[in-house]
């Protein structure tokens, strides 16, 4: 029998330093969240988790809401990809790998090498920015921008959805559920759809050679997304484009400047930031947990979990387990065995995995390489992402010097 919880996910303390934590999640194995108002029962260990995460037919994707939030909002609408099972998950997959190609994004490289540089630059001029505004949020957000074919012009309202609609990721799972929060989340996602409107009737009419183009014309196994399914896979990838990669390139400046070595060693050889990269994936993970919902009598740690049961999936402790990884706790950017879970694992492994590994390289090579040092211009405790369901920070004060030959 596994023991209770005993950790709030919510609780600003243990958001900042789960650490501690997750290890004694992993002796236990898991547990249930006694004192949380919905069933929780949550998972710490790697083993544990992918086979939670390649079993959609007993932990579901499907998250049902609580009937009092579900009443309110009057939501009949399918759910999106990351909200579906198989069949139906598959089928929206490949209707946006037909058009979301590594060739796609590979093409942008050079556009992302040119908009990280100028954004470092920016920032050199000025002396003293929040890497937040400065670089970890323009550059995923031009990009996906540019790979959906929006304009970038339009990127303070970009934000300002992304922002509104993860603010409250996870919550819900943790507190029952809020039907006026439910409400404005479902307001903000019917003004994005709408934005995308007109955008998709001109694609229609006058093809280009992008994600929206692809979307409109996508066909997977004689079938196309409707409107609802393409507004909805506009909305996820406009907010998953952008979110994670920016928590990724914030947590990797974060790490290095904690590990000034690593830093220089990147500074003085840039063709090892892909692994570093990975590290940083691995020790300071953008998602901490990914739920699924129990869909059939089950057994977890041995003991019987019921349907209705969500079940969170701590990666983050996961990619710490002592099981899989030498020294799991150490930073270390040249680590080669690195099968870390941060972009999930399973039917739902991350479509967008190789673009944020991607931007996350540039980012640093950028910042490494045109810049003599960068650093905390103060020693204030950085303030938390609003939503538990990430580990980062909304803002990241620092103060740069100019190398000598950026």
């Amino acid at each position: 029998m596994s023991a209770d919880i005993a950790f709030n996910p919510i609780d600003p303390e243990f958001r900042r330093d789960p650490f501690g934590a997750y290890a004694h999640g992993r002796e236990q194995r898991g547990g249930r969240h006694a004192a949380l108002p919905l069933p929780l029962f949550s998972l710490f260990r790697y083993e544990d988790i992918q086979t939670v995460l390649r079993d959609h037919e007993t932990f579901s994707n499907v998250l049902p809401r609580p009937d009092h939030v579900a009443k309110e909002i009057g939501e009949n609408e399918a759910p999106s990809m990351l909200g579906s099972d198989p069949p139906r998950h598959d089928r929206l997959r490949g209707l946006v790998n037909s058009a979301f190609t590594p060739r796609i994004i590979q093409r942008l490289r050079p556009r992302m090498v040119e908009v990280a540089n100028q954004l470092v630059d920016d920032a050199v001029r000025q002396g003293e920015v929040d890497l937040v505004e400065a670089l970890s949020y323009p550059l995923p957000v031009v990009i996906i921008a540019e790979i959906i074919g929006v304009p970038t012009g339009d990127r303070e309202q970009f934000k300002t959805w992304s922002d509104q609609i993860v603010a409250n990721l996870g919550l819900g799972l943790l507190d029952g559920g809020d039907p006026e929060r439910a409400r404005k989340q479902q307001a903000v996602l019917s003004e994005l759809r709408r934005y995308f409107i007109p955008l998709a009737e001109d694609r229609r009419k006058r093809p280009r050679e992008d994600l929206l183009t692809g979307l409109v014309e996508a066909r997977y196994e004689g079938s196309a997304l409707n409107d609802d399914e393409m507004l909805q896979m506009l909305s996820l990838l406009l907010v998953a484009g952008n979110e994670t990669t920016t928590t990724l390139i914030g947590n990797a400046a974060v790490e290095l400047m904690a590990h000034p070595a690593a830093a220089q060693a990147l500074r003085d050889d840039p063709s090892r930031i892909p692994r570093a990269v990975d590290e940083v994936l691995r020790f300071s993970a953008p998602i901490q947990f990914v739920p699924r919902w129990v869909a059939r009598e089950t057994q977890l740690c041995g003991e019987r979990v019921e349907p209705g049961t969500v079940v969170l999936s701590w990666v983050a402790s996961a990619n710490r387990d002592e099981r899989v990884f030498d020294r799991p706790d150490d930073f270390d950017i040249e680590r080669s065995k690195n099968p870390y879970l941060s972009f999930g694992f399973g039917t739902h492994y991350c479509i967008g995995a190789n673009l944020a590994r991607l931007e996350a390289q540039v980012a640093l090579e950028a910042l490494l390489t045109r810049t003599r040092r960068f650093e905390r211009s103060d020693d204030q405790l950085l303030p938390l992402h609003s939503s538990p369901v990430f580990r980062s920070f909304s803002s990241i004060p620092i103060r740069l010097e100019g190398s000598a030959t950026a």
